[in-house]
C-alpha cells in the first residue's frame, strides 16, 4: 500500500478559499435585476393581452337584453338577422332587391330606399328590403364569420321572406364590397347585382403590387397602420382602434378629411333622419361590427374577386359597379383595373364624385334603372 501524502495547506489559503466560495454582492443584483425583467416581461403581456381581449357583445332581445324594433329571422345556426322593408309588398313586386349596408351602419340607412323617387318605386314595382349585418343594430354576431358565411345568410334571409328563386343585390361601400361574396357563392341566385362605391382590399393577388402599393400610400398615415393591422395582425385589431395615445382609422373617428368637395355637400342628405336609431349601429359592442368588419375586408380573402367568371354568360342578368373619380376611401384607380380584368361588369364612373355620391339629386333612379332596365 502507498504511503499516505499529506499536504498542509496554510491558515492564509484556507481563507482565500472560503471566500471565493461565497456569492458576490454584484452577481446577487444581477439574480434579482433578470427576476424583474422576467417577471414585468410576464405582466406587459398579460396586460397586453388583457387590453386586447375585447368585451363580450351585448345581447338582443328579452328578458334583459337590447330592445329589439323590426323583425328578424332565425338562421340554420341558431342567430338572428334584423330586417327592414321598403317599396311595395313583395307579393305584388315585380323586382325583389336586398341592400346591403356599408361599414359603421345599420338597416335603416338604406340609401336606395330613402332616396330613390316614390313614383319610380310604384311604377316599375320594387321591393326593397335591408338587414342589419351580423354584429350591428339588431342582428346577432357571428364570431365565425366568413365572406361565403355571410353570403349564406343572405340566401336564407331571401328564403325565408319569400323572395323567389332569384333576387337583385344591391351594395353601398363595404356592403358593395359583400356583393363579391355573391356573385363568388350564390351566383345561381342572383337576378341581378351593383356594387356602388365597393371597398377594395389592397391586398388582393391580382393587383399589380405596384398599383396597390401607389394607391395605399396615399391613405392617412393612421389609417396605413390600422389597414395593415387589420390584414396581418387581425387579433390586434380591437386593441389598436381603442388606445387612447393611436389616432384610430378616420372613419372610426367620423374624421371630416375623408370627405371629398362633394361630399361634404351631401352631408345634411346622409346625414338626416338618423337621430334615434344611430345609436344601434354600434349598440352590441364595437368588436363583433365595426372591427370585425375591418379583419373581414381588408384580411386575407378566400377568393380574389378578379378571378370570378361572369355569373350571366347568356346575358340574362347584368353586374353594375359605380364610383366617383374623386373617392378618398376608395381609389378610382382600382376600381378601373377591377373593371378591365372583369369585362363582364359594366362600369360607371362620375366625374367630380366623392363615396356619397348615391345621396346625389336623381342618383339612386339612375342605378336602379341600369340594374333592372339595363338604362345607362
Amino acid at each position: 500500500m502507498a504511503a499516505e501524502v499529506k499536504k498542509k495547506i496554510s491558515a492564509a489559503s484556507a481563507r482565500s478559499h472560503t471566500r471565493r466560495s461565497k456569492p458576490t454582492s454584484s452577481s446577487s443584483s444581477s439574480g434579482v435585476f433578470i427576476k424583474f425583467l422576467v417577471v414585468f416581461f410576464f405582466g406587459f403581456l398579460a396586460y397586453f393581452y388583457q387590453a386586447g381581449c375585447p368585451p363580450a357583445p351585448k345581447k338582443v332581445g328579452p328578458p334583459d337584453g337590447l330592445p329589439i324594433t323590426t323583425p328578424r329571422i332565425k338562421l340554420r345556426d341558431g342567430r338572428h338577422l334584423s330586417y327592414k322593408e321598403y317599396g311595395v309588398p313583395k307579393e305584388s313586386a315585380k323586382y325583389k332587391i336586398i341592400f346591403v349596408h356599408g361599414y359603421d351602419s345599420v338597416k335603416h340607412y338604406n340609401v336606395i330606399a330613402s332616396t330613390t323617387s316614390p313614383a319610380l318605386i310604384e311604377e316599375l314595382g320594387i321591393y326593397i328590403v335591408s338587414f342589419d349585418r351580423p354584429g350591428y343594430g339588431e342582428s346577432d354576431p357571428d364570431p365565425k364569420r366568413t365572406l361565403k358565411s355571410f353570403a349564406l345568410d343572405t340566401e336564407e334571409l331571401a328564403d325565408q321572406l319569400g323572395l323567389g328563386s332569384k333576387f337583385f343585390v344591391v351594395g353601398f361601400s363595404m356592403g358593395g364590397q359583400a356583393v363579391w361574396s355573391f356573385l363568388k357563392y350564390i351566383p345561381h341566385r342572383l337576378a341581378g347585382a351593383t356594387l356602388i362605391a365597393p371597398v377594395v382590399n389592397y391586398w388582393w393577388p391580382n393587383f399589380p403590387s405596384t398599383l396597390s402599393s401607389q394607391e395605399y400610400s396615399k391613405q392617412f398615415v393612421h389609417d396605413k397602420w390600422s389597414l395593415w393591422v387589420a390584414h396581418h395582425l387581425p387579433s390586434l385589431t380591437y386593441w389598436w382602434n381603442t388606445r387612447t395615445w393611436l389616432p384610430p382609422h378616420s372613419v372610426i373617428a367620423h374624421n371630416p378629411d375623408v370627405l371629398s368637395p362633394q361630399d361634404r355637400k351631401l352631408v345634411p342628405i346622409f346625414t338626416a333622419g338618423r337621430a334615434g336609431v344611430e345609436e344601434q349601429v354600434r349598440q352590441q359592442g364595437e368588436f363583433e361590427s365595426i372591427h370585425r368588419d375591418l379583419n373581414i375586408g381588408f384580411g386575407a380573402w378566400e377568393f380574389d374577386p378578379m378571378d370570378i367568371e361572369n355569373p350571366f354568360p347568356n346575358n340574362e342578368g347584368s353586374v353594375h359597379m359605380w364610383q366617383g373619380d374623386e373617392d378618398i376611401l376608395v381609389p378610382a384607380t382600382l376600381q378601373r383595373y377591377i373593371a378591365q380584368q372583369l369585362p363582364w361588369i359594366n362600369y360607371h364612373e362620375l366625374k367630380d364624385a366623392g363615396h356619397m355620391f348615391p345621396y346625389a339629386d336623381g342618383m339612386s333612379d339612375s342605378i336602379l334603372k341600369a340594374l333592372l332596365l339595363g338604362k345607362n
